[in-house]
């Protein structure tokens, strides 16, 4: 297909729009320090427009990811001069394009030995996902330096990202890399500190947005190795992430929202998932005007919501959808979600641990004051008696979603729930979440990776550690040995562990933007952390080493 016949899709109004739009300097928030590079699409503009619009690279991340050769102002001089006022057919942009930039080492599975039990796999696997700091391949590339060593989840994500971390770091724990644990704590503390929050992922494009606020938990995980001196340490930057997220709340007036904080009308003071540009994600930039077209509302609405469901972890799901299936149809800015308000009542609590170790109990006293306020706030707006389950709700409508997923375990995680929540909670976990390969992340079929059939890991782990704290110890362990099993049957049929999976029925798990990736961080954590609390539950054959290749 060449270059007018992909255009060509796209009415001549977007097309305009776009194009002028990629020569300015964007209006948005970025946060980014100066001598941060601008993201792709401002430093390449109408190269980085046309090589987006035309799918050259089959993944729209690839281009976004790509190492400049030269400085932006010498490699576009060249792109105008090849192109000499008409343009380049695809596969001379692509020709283009690999003589002008390099491909980073994405080395993130390489060969280990065959048949190798699941845990020593998991264990030879941590080098390999391991990123060692360094200077940056080019002033112009879009990756974020990192002062220490850190592991990247695996496949397309050879950058660090911010909830994939706290449960990769589990896993590190038990295989004996607690320095490592320090190195990413310490790491998310650099980025606070240079960028005021810690961003989706270490690149350029990603410093719009965050991701579920784990980093309290990493915190605790350093204090389980450290002690509660951690907790001291991290303040301040435990203090600036809080303030990244409740920025604006203070002067909110009831019924309204401002950024990531939501106002109910009876003054009750909640999040929601944000970003602070309204525009298509740079890694995601074909896909996200396709959407926009097929939607009935501002397109700056459909991108900002997409971003937002990106800045969840969940991108995507029928939690953020009007209709429960169509993608157009995103509506996460209008969500105030269960998971981001446990989260932040657990970061509250913690700051509250903070203030008083550092002999701060006025402030000490504030943040419990907030946690408990919160806290009524999740077990009384977000919660459903008729279902059994906590969920997601729409602040202008005053209802909850009615969609369940297993963001419903949170408060269950974070002691949030009383027991009689705590116990509906279970029930409805096992009698309509739990599949015979563990948790389905929702019940609607809808083609997009967070909904059936897939389960992920951090949602079995929130749930199983959640469940263990009331008690319930049998549909943990129910939980955990149909995970392990799913996990373990995967990697003796194809010899890696994988972003997610089907828990439905015995194959891989689809859906979304693009293929189930090899590695994988938050899998392997999971998995290693689930092996210790119930070896027992490691699946007879794979005792033995399997016979399968190591892909």
């Amino acid at each position: 297909m060449n270059m007018e016949q992909r255009t060509s899709r796209h009415p001549a109004w977007l097309r305009t729009l776009v194009v002028a739009w990629l020569t300015l300097l964007s209006l948005a928030l970025h946060a980014a320090p100066r001598d941060t590079p601008a993201p792709p699409d401002e430093l390449w503009g109408e190269l980085f427009y046309q090589v987006q619009i035309r799918q050259i690279y089959e993944d729209s991340k690839t281009f976004v990811d790509l190492i400049p050769d030269a400085s932006p102002e010498a490699i576009l001089a060249d792109y105008r001069q090849q192109r000499d006022g008409a343009p380049l057919d695809d596969d001379a942009l692509k020709a283009f394009v690999e003589a002008h930039f390099s491909h980073p080492d994405r080395n993130t599975h390489a060969a280990l030995p065959s048949g190798q039990p699941v845990t020593a796999h998991i264990d030879a696997l941590w080098p390999i996902l391991t990123r060692q700091p360094q200077p940056l391949e080019s002033r112009w590339s879009s990756r974020l330096a990192l002062p220490n060593a850190y592991v990247v989840p695996g496949g397309r994500f050879n950058e660090i990202y911010y909830w994939d971390s706290y449960f990769t770091m589990l896993g590190l724990v038990e295989s004996g890399l607690e320095q490592r644990v320090r190195d990413m704590t310490d790491n998310f503390a650099f980025l606070i500190e240079r960028f005021g929050h810690i961003p989706n992922g270490s690149r350029t494009y990603y410093l719009t947005r965050s991701q579920p606020p784990f980093f309290a938990s990493m915190v605790d995980l350093v204090a389980d190795i450290d002690g509660s001196d951690a907790y001291r340490h991290y303040l301040p930057a435990m203090q600036a992430e809080y303030d990244f997220w409740m920025a604006g709340g203070e002067t909110l007036e009831p019924g309204q929202a401002y950024r990531r904080v939501v106002r109910l009308d009876d003054g009750t003071l909640l999040n929601r998932y944000w970003d602070d540009v309204a525009k298509p994600r740079q890694e995601s930039f074909r896909e996200d005007l396709t959407t926009a077209e097929a939607a009935s509302r501002p397109k700056e609405q459909v991108w900002r919501d997409l971003r937002a469901g990106a800045e969840s972890g969940w991108d995507f799901s029928s939690r953020w959808l009007a209709d429960g299936e169509t993608l157009s149809t995103i509506r996460t800015t209008s969500i105030v979600p269960v998971d981001l308000n446990s989260l932040l009542y657990h970061l509250e609590q913690t700051l509250a641990t903070a203030y008083a170790l550092d002999g701060q109990p006025r402030q000490a006293a504030d943040y419990r004051e907030r946690a408990a306020a919160r806290k009524r706030a999740i077990r009384d707006v977000l919660w459903s008696d008729a279902d059994g389950a906590f969920g997601d709700y729409l602040w202008r409508e005053g209802r909850l979603t009615g969609t369940l997923s297993t963001a419903t375990a949170y408060p269950l995680f974070f002691g949030i729930a009383d027991a009689e929540q705590a116990a509906a909670v279970a029930q409805t976990l096992e009698n309509k979440l739990l599949k015979s390969g563990g948790l389905v992340t929702t019940l609607n079929d809808t083609g997009q990776q967070w909904d059936s059939p897939n389960g992920w890991a951090p949602q079995q782990w929130l749930a199983i550690q959640g469940l263990r704290h009331y008690g319930n110890t049998r549909l943990a362990r129910m939980i955990a040995e149909r995970w392990i099993a799913t996990n373990v049957e995967r990697y003796r049929k194809e010899g890696k562990l994988v972003e997610k999976y089907n828990v439905l029925k015995d194959k891989r798990a689809g859906g979304g933007e693009y293929p189930a990736q090899d590695g994988f961080g938050w899998t392997n954590g999971v998995l290693r952390k689930l092996l210790t609390l119930y070896p027992e539950a490691l699946p007879a054959p794979s005792r033995q080493p399997a016979t399968d290749h190591a892909g």
